[in-house]
């Protein structure tokens, strides 16, 4: 359901701050790298490539000011094509922040949002430290002020939906309760996406937004991602969900809402791809090609 006249921005946003890995650096560039071309303009939200040197907590945000100052310059890319839709190629799932808040001004707070995820991304720096985990909250118009200011329309509770969302914190499910958001859990989607499509059609939506954290991908068939990590401890996500899904299901899901309603927004986050990322390091020390001083962390 794609007008092939409206305007489609691409950002490709290499941010790695807001979860504080850096390979999620390397991890967007593979991402754009391997996406189809682009039929309109790209842009490049400026990052700094990861040096190595560890972050700071500021008032209670790894980052902080490094991302309000990446948030600021994808606004400013935003603004200056003024899309009708967005696709974002990322980094940590805070890069969906100003794109999505853009959308629900764009289309007059009639936005509605399929959040993909295996994690809900309301925490606070109350909670977590890590401004990733709190973006979608950043959306509704909680947590951070900061962060938050920069949805001038908040998008509203009933117009968001979890798909693939697995075990919760107290205080998140606390939170998704109070606000009513829905949810869909991966039994709810394996072979059917009725879920999704009965809410789409309860909530009369025009435009929607997807939000695709691949880490709602089972990790036992996709590797790229967080908790495949190949020095982690054997501990070291005990306790933290892990996604339940295979690509043929979201493949299968996102293209049932596509035929449903208007997909205006689609941002791709949390690509960790550990093999790469080795192999990139490995031909970095080889003779003829590079040194290890430009092996990225």
């Amino acid at each position: 359901m794609v007008n092939n006249c409206d305007k489609t921005l691409r950002l490709v946003f290499p941010q790695w701050q807001g979860g504080n890995n850096a390979p999620y650096f390397f991890g967007a560039q593979l991402l754009s790298w391997l996406a189809p071309e682009a039929n309109g303009p790209v842009e490049h939200v400026n990052v700094a490539r990861p040096d190595g040197q560890s972050l700071h907590i500021e008032n209670g945000i790894v980052g902080r000011g490094a991302l309000l100052d990446q948030l600021d310059h994808a606004q400013h890319l935003i603004e200056k094509h003024q899309p009708d839709r967005l696709v974002v190629l990322g980094g940590d799932c805070l890069v969906d922040l100003a794109p999505f808040a853009y959308l629900n001004e764009r289309y007059e707070g009639d936005l509605v949002v399929l959040w993909v995820d295996a994690h809900p991304d309301v925490l606070t720096p109350k909670e977590f430290e890590h401004a990733h985990a709190g973006v979608l909250g950043n959306l509704l118009g909680l947590g951070d002020g900061d962060f938050a200011s920069a949805v001038k329309r908040p998008i509203k509770p009933a117009n968001v939906m979890y798909a693939g969302l697995q075990e919760t914190l107290d205080v998140e499910t606390d939170l998704i309760r109070r606000l009513g958001l829905r949810s869909a859990s991966p039994g709810d989607l394996a072979d059917s996406s009725a879920p999704v499509l009965e809410w789409l059609k309860e909530t009369g939506a025009r435009h929607l937004a997807i939000h695709l954290d691949l880490d709602v991908l089972d990790p036992a068939f996709f590797r790229s991602l967080l908790f495949s990590r190949p020095d982690a401890p054997a501990d070291a996500f005990a306790g933290i969900a892990q996604g339940k899904m295979t690509i043929d299901q979201v493949v299968r899901l996102l293209g049932d809402v596509a035929g449903a309603v208007d997909v205006v927004g689609l941002g791709v986050a949390e690509h960790l791809p550990w093999d790469a990322l080795a192999l990139k390091n490995m031909l970095a020390k080889l003779p003829l090609l590079g040194s290890p001083a430009k092996a990225l962390p």
